[in-house]
């Protein structure tokens, strides 16, 4: 006997009753359905969640809408701590995004790569990354190892301006290569007063 032939028992599932087939297929006319509606439909009961409000004009339609996020846009990183640097690899390995996914560290190997610095780490390694926190560097370098920051690195949001001396003295210089102007008569008119005296001196 194989499990192929074994049946159920007759009567075991009794055939289910269809609705909608008129007063005598033991539902009765309307199958418990009511008359017309949003109910009486298929799926008319289930939720419709808060953005159906019956008709009335949507919420999320009547509040201005403000600010924004980036969550179709972000980067996000698989973190790693130094510590399970430490852990899982030997002294002088070279760490990278795939020796991390096949040592369990990282769910992805293609997906940018961030290390901090939770925990110590006392072997030389040579680890490449995307990201590195300022602590994570310091330890990994403080232990012999060699940290490659990989990808375009992220720009300054600040940026100190030069001094006010140096500036001023920049443009004192430019001053001074200027050639000076010549003295203009009190009337205005644009000329010298050996020009309005038609070039004769007393």
């Amino acid at each position: 006997m194989n499990i192929t032939e074994i049946t159920k028992k007759a009567g075991a599932k009794p055939p289910r009753k269809r609705v909608g087939r008129g007063e005598g297929s033991g539902w009765g006319k309307t199958a418990g359905h009511g008359h017309k509606g949003q109910n009486a439909r298929s799926g008319g009961s289930k939720e419709r969640g808060l953005l159906s409000e019956g008709g009335v004009f949507p919420l999320f339609r009547r509040i201005p809408k403000v600010g924004f996020n980036n969550k179709n846009f972000a980067v996000r990183y698989q973190v790693v701590n130094v510590s399970d640097l430490d852990e899982r690899f030997d002294n002088g390995a070279h760490v990278t995004a795939a020796t991390l996914w096949e040592a369990g560290l990282v769910r992805d190997a293609k997906a940018p790569v961030k290390v901090l610095g939770d925990g110590a780490i006392r072997k030389k390694l040579t680890v490449e990354a995307e990201r590195f926190s300022a602590e994570a560097a310091k330890k990994i370098e403080s232990a012999g190892g060699k940290v490659t920051r990989l990808g375009p690195q992220p720009k300054k949001k600040f940026v100190k301006r030069p001094a006010a001396a140096g500036k001023a003295s920049t443009e004192g210089e430019r001053d001074d290569a200027k050639p000076a102007k010549e003295p203009t008569s009190k009337d205005g008119k644009g000329k010298s007063a050996a020009q309005g005296d038609g070039g004769k001196s007393a």
